[in-house]
């Protein structure tokens, strides 16, 4: 089993959401999370038009807001999961996002006590 956490674009959460259910992994969550990487997309934006403030907003790193998707799968759905998020949110521009793809020993399902790989479908 894989634990699937992809961090996204708010803006993409629609489309992955559709893409997911269409791919047949329509089970997930996603919360919001706030967050940064090392990129400096907005540095660059700001020399662009504002080359005054740069170093005022580099002095200040800025959290953005995320959605986060977390979806256990199979080990043999493991690629399409991933292959998934990919298509649906790489644009090419800094800020896509980032997947981790974590072993899990085991799942329970709560209500029936099951463990397993059963407990995912």
């Amino acid at each position: 089993m894989k634990l699937i956490l992809a961090i996204i674009r708010i803006a993409k959460m629609q489309e992955t959401k559709m893409a997911l259910q269409d791919a047949g992994l329509p089970s997930f969550t996603a919360m919001p999370v706030m967050g940064r990487g090392k990129g400096h997309g907005d540095l660059e934006k700001a020399a662009k038009y504002a080359p005054e403030h740069v170093e005022l907003i580099s002095s200040v790193p800025r959290l953005k807001s995320k959605r986060m998707i977390t979806l256990m799968v199979t080990d043999d759905k493991k690629d399409l999961a991933v292959e998934t998020i990919i298509k649906m949110n790489q644009t090419g521009e800094s800020g896509d996002g980032k997947i981790f793809v974590i072993d899990s020993s085991d799942s329970v399902h709560i209500r029936t006590g099951e463990k397993g790989d059963i407990t995912l479908d």
